[in-house]
């Protein structure tokens, strides 16, 4: 077959073919009927019917076995070709199986060249036969037998070459469609890859956020009431409900991971003061600290209430496990670039380059998915201040840009890490 592939080149050819079929099988039937009713008796029938046949039985075996490993195309087309060859000397009637079977030099080249190849050999042929059975080169054989054969052939190429090229358009299409379609699918793949990633690393910052974090309370609080037991037992009963309230406040998160896919939808709910007011008595509760707090009364969106509230978690466990500070100090206001959260402490401070923990880095991811930014500035024993901005619509709907810039230029002054 040729050497086009693919889905639009497999259904030409098998449509061309199946026409064509029908054709050459009426002619093939025709030219048998003729040899044999109406010539007479004598060596070049018999010659030209074993011609005719031999091309029959090629045709034959490429058809109902074109995978057999004798008869193949290149074969049937040498045959083809030997038989108009043959046939133009012996009776000098070619014309008609010439005609039916020029498409099957396009059908059975492999290429364009081995087509027009065949092609040029069966004209040579035929022509040569001619002019071997008329004796020389006559005039009737310029004017009417090359002269009809140079235009049948030259139509032949013409037409072959402008299916062949229709045909290499739609494979070319076909395989493109193909192609896009691989990568569409490649594409989906690799974007379900990237969601159950970043799903995977939501669940693992809120679970830092809320469980991991009660987890450590407890841990730091169970160590408190036992090495109080004896000294203020008292103070080891507060510290053992301290426990028991955490503990139940970690299964209620657990359940709220587990039944709204890390939302957080009980965690935030209310204002954002009465919420981080909750969560600054328990820390003052729990830790003994002097919490200094100016919290407005804000209304925003949830998922700026949660990023808030576990910015404020965050900073509140840091400052349990490593500041060894005295005061902390907690403002929450709305500036014209949006709601601003300012936690400080007077600890010990650290160095913000070498800090390798996976809260800060979590507390800027929450926010750069509102389009906020986290600013931390602390030395060593100059205290901390963390700075979490996220930026909010104005009055008319659209966000505040100017400000969002005039509030990171300002971040930008101090020394600390900002992302």
């Amino acid at each position: 077959m040729t050497a086009l592939a693919g889905p639009m080149a497999d259904a030409f050819w098998a449509t061309s073919l199946r026409r064509w079929n029908t054709v050459c099988w009426v002619l093939f039937a025709a030219m048998a009927v003729g040899l044999v009713a109406i010539d007479r008796p004598g060596g070049s029938k018999y010659a030209a019917l074993a011609l005719l046949g031999s091309v029959v039985l090629c045709y034959a075996a490429l058809d109902r076995f074109p995978d057999n490993p004798v008869v193949r195309p290149h074969v049937y087309l040498s045959v083809l070709v030997l038989a108009l060859g043959g046939l133009a000397y012996l009776r000098g009637n070619y014309a008609a199986l010439f005609m039916v079977t020029l498409p099957h030099y396009w059908m059975f080249g492999r290429t364009p060249r081995v087509s027009m190849g065949f092609l040029g050999l069966a004209t040579a042929g035929t022509l040569t036969g001619s002019v071997l059975r008329q004796g020389s080169w006559t005039v009737q054989f310029f004017s009417e037998t090359l002269v009809s054969t140079v235009i049948v052939v030259a139509v032949g190429v013409l037409i072959g070459l402008w299916a062949h090229s229709v045909v290499a358009q739609s494979t070319e299409r076909a395989e493109l469609i193909v192609e896009l379609e691989r990568t569409q699918a490649e594409l989906s793949e690799a974007h379900q890859r990237q969601g159950a990633a970043d799903e995977r690393e939501r669940m693992a910052r809120e679970i830092h956020d809320t469980l991991a974090q009660g987890f450590a309370s407890i841990i730091v609080l169970a160590e408190a009431a036992r090495a109080g037991i004896e000294g203020d037992p008292a103070r080891s009963a507060q510290q053992l409900r301290s426990i028991e309230s955490t503990a139940r406040e970690n299964l209620a998160e657990a359940r709220e991971l587990v039944g709204s896919g890390a939302q957080g939808g009980q965690a935030a709910a209310g204002s954002v003061a009465g919420t981080l007011r909750r969560t600054l008595d328990r820390f003052a509760e729990d830790t003994g600290l002097a919490v200094d707090a100016d919290l407005a009364d804000l209304d925003c969106d949830q998922q700026s209430r949660i990023a808030l509230l576990r910015c404020t978690q965050e900073s509140l466990a840091n400052v349990r496990k490593h500041a060894r500070a005295s005061t902390v100090g907690v403002v929450l206001a709305r500036q014209q670039y949006g709601v601003e959260l300012e936690i400080t402490d007077d600890g010990t401070g650290f160095v913000v380059d070498e800090s390798t923990g996976f809260g800060l880095d979590g507390m800027r991811k929450r926010l750069a998915e509102l389009g906020g930014r986290l600013t931390v500035t602390s030395s060593v024993g100059d205290g901390t201040r963390v700075l979490a901005v996220i930026p909010v619509a104005d009055t008319e709907g659209t966000e505040s840009t100017e400000g969002t810039e005039a509030a990171e230029s300002a971040a930008g002054t101090e020394s600390g890490a900002t992302a």
